[in-house]
């Protein structure tokens, strides 16, 4: 089995291959898919969102596996205010190298996307190893180190992309970061911003996502799971199964009239 414990905020480059990192503590996102992957909730939001990015510009699932491995190795999925010289955000893109102002890279969806458009003209870079085709974009001083993020950015891949079932699941603990109409708002913005065009309703509980298939289903209900934290998710429902702040994690319930729709409750208005 494997397992990433990933806390440690340092600046570009400064990673040995037998650092032994930090494991969260009272908040923490686990993610289970032939494999385990154990993450603080800022780490599997930028994460989650990463996924979705790949997935609204249509690049394969590897593309997903090597912004993902890239990440974890640049920043540990932490949004860098600065790193090695004038290195920013998640994949510590420099300003002096054109990939845009600092305001702009910091901005883990902008970031995203630079990255993937990047990738997509390094010529054959789908038969690559994980970390030469991630060199080839980010031109490392150490071009080996992605590679020993492979098997892990693979789970987070499999698990964020749905094809896994309830494979995230997050303990959040503490007052909401927000609540009723203005946590559904956030919430759907969100979903649009990283899946692109969403039919999402929104209620004043929450939202319901539609889900063209079980994997769509996962898709959307692994996100809202991984931004729980940070957009106030009290409740996702999907597929018979029900996840929960309370309890951190998935459980069986009554299918009942829910469908093939993704429902998230937020937490109510004191």
């Amino acid at each position: 089995m494997l397992v990433a414990v990933i806390g440690l905020v340092v600046g570009k480059h400064d990673w040995t291959s037998d650092l032994s990192l930090p494991r969260p503590h009272s908040r923490a996102c686990t993610v289970q898919a032939d494999g385990e992957v154990t993450l603080n909730p800022e780490q599997m939001a930028h994460a989650a969102t990463i996924a979705a990015i790949g997935m609204q510009r249509n690049m394969p699932e590897r593309a997903v596996v090597v912004a993902l491995a890239t990440a974890l190795q640049e920043s540990k999925l932490e949004n860098l205010a600065g790193g090695d010289r004038d290195s920013v955000g998640l994949f510590q893109q420099r300003p002096s190298q054109g990939w845009g102002t600092p305001e702009q890279i910091g901005d883990p969806r902008y970031a995203a996307n630079k990255f993937y458009a990047a990738l997509k003209k390094v010529r054959g870079w789908e038969k690559m190893r994980v970390t030469d085709a991630a060199q080839r974009v980010q031109r490392s001083a150490f071009p080996e180190a992605y590679q020993k993020w492979a098997d892990e950015s693979t789970v987070l891949t499999k698990a964020l992309l749905g094809n896994a079932t309830g494979a995230v699941a997050c303990t959040v603990d503490g007052e909401p970061a927000m609540r009723g109409a203005a946590a559904t708002e956030a919430l759907g913005n969100g979903l649009r911003l990283d899946w692109g065009r969403m039919e999402a309703s929104a209620q004043v509980t929450g939202l319901t996502v539609p889900a063209a298939s079980p994997q769509a289903g996962w898709r959307y209900a692994h996100w809202l799971v991984s931004h729980a934290t940070d957009h106030g998710v009290k409740r996702v429902r999907f597929a018979g199964l029900e996840w929960t702040a309370d309890e951190g994690d998935w459980a069986r319930i009554a299918q009942g009239d829910q469908g093939e729709q993704v429902v998230a409750e937020v937490f109510a208005e004191p």
